[in-house]
């Protein structure tokens, strides 16, 4: 099997045009009828129909094309497995990693792993925490790290800390040495940033709510696209500290205290399948077990065993 024809198939059947699939290939439209017309003879069925100046796939082609997207990805993990080989990788590990962690944590993280273990090839899906569980538990990936405890029960959950929630507000670039202003009012005059981050907000809108504080409020589902609308002026947020920490550093946002509002903390989380691991994932568990003693494991519900 030539795998230019299964991609040259793929793509026409993205397309639907034989132009257009020779301009995103740089190949010649004539060698794209002629990969089709090749595949349809090993085959022995056609695939695809002409309609007008465009082509469709044949109901042939429709049932094949989940099994050409196969053959093709094992394909390119056949070559990613031996270029690595050939690079000196002896084994792999996959890692999906909440944002947050990511920029918080995580490069100390890895350059500890990387040096101890120059032999494993580590890769890093980048996801957010409610898609990390199914993630470990489908064997997707080894590990993973995230800001919630998981739903699934397939899981072991480890606690490596915790992180307090802090309300940020725009720098108004005025005297330093001028008092704070006070948090009920910037809450109350400014838009309130919500949902940005999982496990908290519900309560804390509802501790707020009791204060009799009137809230505007707006949804936005991510941190990053939090802080840029707080450095805008568009609106304030309880944010964890260690998503802020630089934007406080450099003085883009301001932490305000909230005297008789306790915030809460949020935590962040190891995910490992009950069913074992493997010797790379071990050896990150160890690493990450002397950053972060006792790295306590969490029942589920979110209580400590």
């Amino acid at each position: 099997m030539d795998f230019r024809v299964l991609q040259t198939f793929l793509v026409a059947a993205t397309t639907e045009n034989f132009h257009q699939t020779a301009e995103a290939l740089f190949i010649a439209q004539p060698t794209v009828s002629q990969h089709i017309r090749q595949l349809e003879k090993e085959l022995g069925i056609k695939l695809f129909e002409r309609v007008g100046k465009r082509v469709r796939l044949t109901a042939a082609g429709k049932r094949y094309l989940p099994h050409a997207k196969g053959l093709l990805e094992q394909w390119h993990h056949s070559m990613e497995d031996l270029q690595a080989w050939r690079q000196g990788y002896r084994e792999k590990l996959q890692v999906a990693v909440s944002p947050i962690i990511a920029r918080a944590r995580f490069s100390h993280l890895l350059h500890r792993f990387t040096r101890q273990y120059p032999d494993v090839d580590i890769s890093i899906k980048i996801a957010d925490s409610v898609e990390i569980g199914p993630l470990v538990q489908s064997g997707q990936v080894d590990l993973g790290l995230t800001r919630m405890v998981p739903g699934e029960f397939q899981l072991d959950t480890y606690m490596l800390y915790e992180d307090p929630v802090v309300f940020a507000v725009p720098h108004s670039g005025g005297d330093i040495d001028a008092p704070l202003p006070d948090w009920e009012q910037e809450v109350q005059s400014n838009r309130l940033l919500t949902h940005n981050h999982p496990g908290y907000w519900d309560e804390l809108l509802l501790l707020l709510r009791q204060r009799g504080l009137a809230l505007r409020t707006m949804a936005v589902s991510q941190v990053d696209i939090t802080k840029r609308f707080i450095e805008d002026g568009l609106g304030v947020s309880f944010l964890p500290r260690s998503a802020v920490s630089r934007d406080l550093f450099e003085n883009r946002f301001i932490e305000l205290p909230t005297p008789g509002l306790v915030l809460p903390k949020v935590a962040s989380y190891l995910l490992v399948p009950k069913a074992g691991i493997s010797e790379p994932a071990k050896h990150f568990m160890e690493i990450l077990q002397a950053l972060y003693p006792p790295m306590s494991p969490v029942m589920q519900g979110g209580s400590k065993a």
